[in-house]
């Protein structure tokens, strides 16, 4: 594989691929936004105050937003708008941003996935969903098969990026000299596993289903015993699954709040569901696949359950019966 950069990649793109003219700037004004806000995590508590610190609200999801939460939110949105795109959609915010009314490109982005582990130096990330203004209806963003591109950058001992148009995922880092460098990584997530992640502290209120599954594979139920891994951050768990397989639940569970799912639709689940079925995986709710769910509204929690391609038939199965 030829080693070249971000912005080498997206002009081959185009070179095979009709897309927006916008597009291009919006994903160069991202990963600027993700480099200064890897800059950030890394200094947090040295040159920077405590990034980790509450900033004294909410977001629309009720989380508690810290710090770093709100400057990067900031960023992408500096970014965006210097690119020109139309409308920001983030979790962080109540309502949807217009940035330039004429702009074709829309985005929909969590800014700080994983930030309650800022304080715990764990891996966190921006997970963003990018697609063409014209798609989109009641003014919130296409389903996500509509996606013309989705990614996500992970602050962890590497910034990396994981980038797709829908026919596969690149994968980069970021170099010394500031650029996203191509890395020889073939993004293929293996049909099988023995690991899962999942909050096993909520094991008592899961659907019987999911219980079961999750017994079966503690205990050597099923065909091999699986060992779980759980980070409890998003993009961390995530990248685990592309590099090595294995599959990821957060489904509904009966606590108030919790019945419908918890993560977002339109900025983590469709985004993610885009990059792990380009990888040759599979997401679900369990019920419907991630990409034929068209969002009702802005900030729609749903069950997400991806990863390695069996693994997830396994589960799906196991919930139809």
């Amino acid at each position: 594989m030829t080693m070249f950069d971000l912005k080498s990649y997206i002009a081959s793109a185009y070179e095979h691929k009709s897309l927006p003219g916008g597009l291009s700037d919006t994903l160069l004004g991202l990963a600027d936004a993700a480099i200064e806000i890897a800059k950030l995590a890394a200094n947090n508590g040295l040159d920077t105050p405590n990034l980790g610190g509450l900033a004294g609200g909410l977001n629309e999801d009720g989380d508690s937003q810290k710090q770093l939460d709100v400057m990067s939110d900031d960023l992408v949105c500096e970014a965006l708008s210097a690119a020109g795109v139309a409308r920001y959609f983030s979790e962080e915010q109540a309502e949807v941003k217009i940035l330039t009314p004429d702009g074709q490109i829309g985005v929909a982005c969590d800014p700080l996935d994983g930030s309650s582990n800022i304080d715990t130096n764990l891996t966190i990330g921006t997970i963003f969903s990018i697609f063409d203004m014209k798609d989109c209806v009641n003014d919130l963003p296409p389903m996500g098969r509509k996606q013309l591109a989705a990614g996500l950058f992970v602050y962890g001992p590497q910034t990396a990026l994981l980038l797709s148009f829908g026919d596969e995922v690149a994968a980069f880092a970021l170099s010394e000299e500031g650029r996203f460098i191509r890395l020889e990584w073939d993004v293929q997530i293996p049909a099988s596993s023995t690991e899962f992640a999942i909050n096993a502290s909520n094991a008592a209120f899961w659907p019987a289903p999911i219980q079961t599954y999750i017994a079966e594979r503690s205990t050597g139920g099923a065909a091999k015993t699986s060992a779980m891994r759980w980070l409890g951050s998003l993009v961390a768990d995530a990248f685990r699954i592309f590099r090595r397989g294995g599959v990821f639940l957060y489904p509904q569970d009966s606590r108030t709040g919790y019945e419908q799912g918890r993560l977002r639709l339109i900025y983590e689940a469709s985004p993610m569901a885009f990059l792990i079925e380009a990888a040759g995986g599979r997401a679900t709710t369990g019920t419907h696949d991630i990409l034929d769910i068209a969002p009702t509204s802005l900030h729609q929690r749903i069950p997400l359950i991806f990863g390695s391609a069996d693994e997830v038939k396994h589960i799906i199965a196991r919930i139809a019966q």
